[in-house]
C-alpha cells in the first residue's frame, strides 16, 4: 500500500520499527531527550516504553544525523503490515486527499477533462460550478494553469489536477484555447466546493423500475440516495434495484440510515464486537419510507464493506433479492485515529455481525497478499462463471430471518448468481481496450466533431437516436487501425455488439455524463437483465 523505502537506511532496521511502535502504543508519549557522555555505560531511565529510549539513543547518540521523522514515515507500514489487511497509516500530506470522497466535495474549479495525446480538453463543465461562471465551455483546450504550461507536456493527470485544486476562495488562472477563437483566452477562476457524486445515477429502466447506482458511502451519500427514491417514486416507481457493484464501502452509520429505509422495526441491521469493544446492536427503527417497496439489490466481487452490510442485512431478513456474484468480503470495522501531525492510523478495532450472526470476513492469516489475490484465485477455479465452484465451510451455515440457509466466512453470496459475461469477447476486443483506450479515445474525438450538435441532447434516448445513422464500430475500426491495431474481421464481428454497446455509452458519457453512460451501458449488462426478470420478494 506504501512503499517499502526503509532497506535504503544504513543502520538497522529494528531500531525504526521499535521506535514507531511505541509511539502508537504509547499515544506519542513525551520523549526523554538525555544525551549521554561519550563512552557512558549507564542505562537510560525506565521512563516510557522502551521504545522511546530507543529513540533517544539514535536522536542523540547515533553518530550520523538522521531525519526521525522520516523514519517513522518509513517504518509504521512496516510494523502495522502483519495486522488485518485494512488497518493502515495515513501520512499527512495524503489526508486531504484521503478524506475528500468521504467528505463529499474538494475545492476545485469544477470541470471533468481528459488528456488526450498530451492535450488537456474539458469534456464536461460542472453545472452551476466555478469554471462555468466564468464562462468555460465544454470542448475547451487548456494551455496553462496559472504559470505552469500543460500542453504539449508528459504531465499525469494527478499533476494536473493538483494545478486546479486547492483551498476554496484561492483564485486560479486558466489560459485556454477555444474552437472558432483566433487567440487563446485567459480567465480567472475562484475556486468553489465542488461535489463529490456518490449515487451515480437513477433512472426508469421501465415503466415500473428504478435503478439506482450507489458508488460509495460518504457523508453526503443518504440524502443523495432519498433524493433519488424521490425522484424515481414522482415518475412511477413500484420496485427498485440498487446497484452497489464495485463499491468498497465507506462510513458504516450512512449504510445503516439506508438499510434502515427498508426494513420493518425492531430488525436486526447488524453488531460490531471486538476485543475492546462490547457489543453493539444496530436495529431498525420502523420510520423507513420505503419498508414494503420490492428490492432487489445487485453485487458483485468488488461490493466490499459497507456495501456488503447492506446487501447481507436485506438477505438475512428476507427482504429482498441479491443478485450478482459473491462478495468481495471485507468484515472489519475500522477507526480513524488522528495523530499531532495531521497524520492518522486507521485502526481495526472490531468485526461486524450481520443478522444471522453470520461474519462475512474472510481469512487474512497467510498475509495480505494472500488476502488481494484471493479475487484472482476465485477467477482461477472458475467460480466467476459457474456458481457449482463455489465451496462453503458447513460449520460456517446460518440461517436467515425466514429459515434460508447461509454461510459466513467470505463474502455474501447472492440468491441469483449470475456469471460473469463473456459474450462477445475477443483478442481485438482485448487489444483496442489495452492500447492506448482506443474505444474511448475514438468516441473523444467524435464527440469533438459533433459537440455543437450533440449538446442540445436532453437525455440518454436521444442520444442513442442520433447516433442511429453512424456505424460507430467500423468507423472505430479504422481510427484503431490507423494507430496501429490492425482490422481482424472475425473478431470485429464476435464482439460488434458489445463495442457498439460501449461505444455508445461513451458518447453517452460525453454528452450527459453519468446519465448517459449507465442507462446505455445497462442495455447489454445481464445482471441488470436478469434482475427485471426476477420476481422480487416484498
Amino acid at each position: 500500500m506504501y512503499n517499502n523505502r526503509l532497506r535504503t537506511i544504513l543502520f538497522p532496521v529494528i531500531l525504526a520499527f521499535a521506535v514507531v511502535l511505541g509511539m502508537v502504543i504509547n499515544s506519542l508519549m513525551s520523549r526523554q531527550q538525555l544525551r549521554l557522555p561519550l563512552g557512558s555505560d549507564n542505562a537510560l531511565p525506565m521512563q516510557g516504553s522502551k521504545l522511546d529510549m530507543i529513540m533517544n539513543m539514535i536522536n542523540y547518540s547515533y553518530v550520523d544525523t538522521v531525519d526521525i521523522r522520516q523514519i517513522e514515515e518509513d517504518a509504521i507500514p512496516q510494523i502495522i503490515k502483519d495486522l488485518d489487511p485494512h488497518t493502515v497509516y495515513i501520512p499527512a500530506k495524503d489526508m486531504q486527499r484521503v478524506n475528500e470522497e468521504m467528505v463529499g466535495n474538494f475545492g476545485g474549479i469544477g470541470v471533468q477533462f481528459y488528456k488526450y495525446r498530451d492535450t488537456v480538453t474539458v469534456v464536461k463543465v460542472v453545472p452551476g460550478g466555478p469554471s462555468e461562471k466564468a464562462g468555460l465551455q465544454d470542448g475547451d483546450r487548456i494551455v496553462r494553469v496559472n504559470d505552469s504550461l500543460v500542453a504539449g507536456k508528459k504531465m499525469s493527470t494527478d499533476a494536473i489536477m493538483k494545478l486546479m485544486r486547492g483551498e476554496v476562495g484561492s483564485d486560479v488562472e486558466i489560459t485556454l484555447v477555444r474552437r472558432g477563437t483566433p487567440r487563446p483566452v485567459r480567465k480567472r477562476i475562484t475556486r468553489g466546493n465542488i461535489p463529490i457524486k456518490s449515487v451515480d445515477i437513477a433512472y426508469m429502466v421501465n415503466d415500473t423500475t428504478g435503478l439506482v447506482k450507489v458508488k460509495t458511502f460518504g457523508m453526503n451519500t443518504y440524502n443523495e440516495f432519498m433524493q433519488a427514491m424521490e425522484k424515481l417514486s414522482a415518475q412511477g416507481m413500484r420496485k427498485v434495484i440498487i446497484d452497489l457493484r464495485d463499491n468498497e464501502g465507506g462510513i458504516l452509520p450512512i449504510a445503516i440510515q439506508m438499510i434502515n429505509e427498508f426494513l420493518p422495526a425492531n430488525r436486526l441491521i447488524l453488531y460490531t464486537q471486538g476485543k475492546a469493544v462490547p457489543r453493539m446492536d444496530y436495529s431498525s427503527n420502523g420510520k423507513g419510507r420505503y419498508q414494503t417497496l420490492p428490492l432487489c439489490v445487485l453485487i458483485n466481487d468488488f461490493s466490499a464493506s459497507a456495501s456488503e452490510i447492506f446487501a447481507g442485512a436485506i438477505q438475512d431478513n428476507d427482504r429482498g433479492l441479491i443478485i450478482g456474484r459473491r462478495s468481495f468480503g471485507k468484515g472489519l470495522v475500522q477507526e480513524q485515529r488522528m495523530l499531532p501531525d495531521g497524520s492518522a492510523l486507521r485502526l481495526t478495532v472490531a468485526r461486524y455481525y450481520i443478522p444471522s450472526g453470520r461474519s462475512i470476513q474472510k481469512p487474512y492469516d497467510q498475509g495480505k497478499e494472500k488476502y488481494y489475490s484471493d479475487i484472482y484465485e476465485r477467477a482461477l477455479h472458475g467460480e466467476f462463471t459457474q456458481k457449482d465452484s463455489i465451496r462453503f465451510d458447513e460449520n460456517l451455515k446460518y440461517e436467515t430471518v425466514g429459515g434460508r440457509t447461509v454461510y459466513g466466512g467470505g463474502g455474501v453470496m447472492p440468491d441469483i448468481f449470475v456469471p460473469n459475461d463473456t459474450l462477445g469477447f475477443s483478442n481485438y476486443l482485448m487489444e483496442v481496450n489495452r492500447k492506448q483506450a482506443l474505444l474511448y479515445e475514438y468516441t473523444f474525438e467524435f464527440m469533438d466533431a459533433h459537440r455543437d450538435r450533440m449538446r442540445r441532447l436532453k437525455d440518454y434516448k436521444q442520444v442513442l437516436d442520433y447516433l442511429k445513422p453512424y456505424d460507430l464500430v467500423d468507423a472505430m475500426a479504422d481510427y484503431a487501425a490507423r494507430h496501429g491495431v490492425k482490422r481482424n474481421e472475425r473478431d470485429i464481428r464476435t464482439s460488434r455488439r458489445v463495442m457498439d454497446n460501449t461505444l455508445k455509452a461513451f458518447i453517452g458519457r460525453h454528452v450527459l455524463d453519468d446519465d448517459g453512460f449507465f442507462p446505455i451501458f445497462y442495455l447489454e449488462d445481464t445482471t441488470v437483465e436478469r434482475a427485471l426478470e426476477a420476481s422480487f420478494p416484498e
